[in-house]
């Protein structure tokens, strides 16, 4: 699979990547398919995971995805080295909500977590999964340089941020990427330059719900425009979708999730498809309604 660099610091990475969420959330498969679906993924030429601790049902179960994560790479054949693993720390999961939390004394205490049940000394890429208004975001992202000089970090990043935000990151600590979402439903991170600023910095852009997400992926595959590509191109809505997200910078990095094996191949194949500009031009003034 072709690669794009991380960032800063950082090794290149598959141009497409995993995202465990689905696995752990409500409505999640068996832990059984979950690893093989990330071992189809790995297969396929994915170097890259993104997992969260709070990818999970609840506060009891916190950590779900990352144990699968562990599991899925201890039980698989390749070169575990060559993989990435990004998590978070920054929510929890009271009563099955998603409730922010960017204390310092909790980031300590969440990366600690993630460490165990990762089972690694150190995290490759730990992100701040999102601000916290309660607390300035130089003291969370304070918290994380400390994490990275004690060693438990090797890389830092931040995740649903403008770019404001982000040079204020940049002032506290050394940040390598950027986790935002970016679909054709949603193009804030084009529109508020997000990935621009990625681009021009070096930072990686790891576009989190690259389908949309939920509902709106299920849109997908009707979609007259998205149709009408995939047909010439001979590919799958869902592989077109995700090769337009990639044409959106060299920086830009989707992160993908899928529940069966069949989903997770399609979506490594985009990385392989070189979209004309006519494609890009049809998929990019289209509408997407998420009516």
């Amino acid at each position: 699979m072709r690669e794009r660099p991380l960032g800063p610091g950082a090794p290149s990475v598959s141009a497409v990547g995993y995202g465990g969420m689905h696995l752990s959330i409500e409505g999640r498969p068996p832990d059984e398919q979950g690893v093989r679906v990330m071992h189809a993924a790995l297969d396929a030429g994915v170097t890259l995971i993104d997992t969260a601790d709070v990818y999970c049902l609840h506060d009891g179960d916190i950590g779900h995805n990352e144990r699968l994560v562990a599991r899925a790479l201890r039980e698989w054949r390749g070169d575990r080295d060559a993989i990435v693993v990004a998590t978070k720390g920054g929510m929890t999961r009271p009563d099955g909500r998603w409730a922010r939390n960017g204390r310092p004394d909790h980031l300590r205490r969440a990366c600690d977590q993630s460490l165990r049940a990762l089972g690694v000394q150190h995290i490759d890429l730990y992100q701040l999964h999102t601000p916290d208004p309660q607390v300035p975001l130089e003291d969370s992202v304070g918290a994380i340089a400390d994490l990275h000089a004690a060693g438990k970090v090797r890389w830092i990043g931040v995740s649903n941020v403008s770019v404001e935000e982000i040079a204020r990151a940049q002032r506290v600590a050394p940040i390598t990427s950027v986790q935002n979402r970016l679909n054709p439903f949603f193009r804030e991170a084009l529109t508020d330059g997000v990935v621009a600023y990625c681009a021009e910095h070096g930072l990686g852009f790891l576009a989190y719900s690259p389908m949309g997400g939920g509902r709106l992926t299920r849109k997908i595959p009707d979609h007259p425009v998205v149709q009408a590509v995939a047909a010439r191109r001979k590919e799958s809505p869902h592989a077109v979708v995700l090769a337009w997200v990639l044409a959106q910078g060299e920086c830009v990095i989707p992160i993908p999730s899928a529940r069966t094996t069949e989903h997770a191949i399609d979506s490594a194949r985009a990385a392989d498809i070189e979209l004309s500009p006519g494609d890009l031009d049809d998929l990019t003034n289209a509408s997407f309604s998420t009516a």
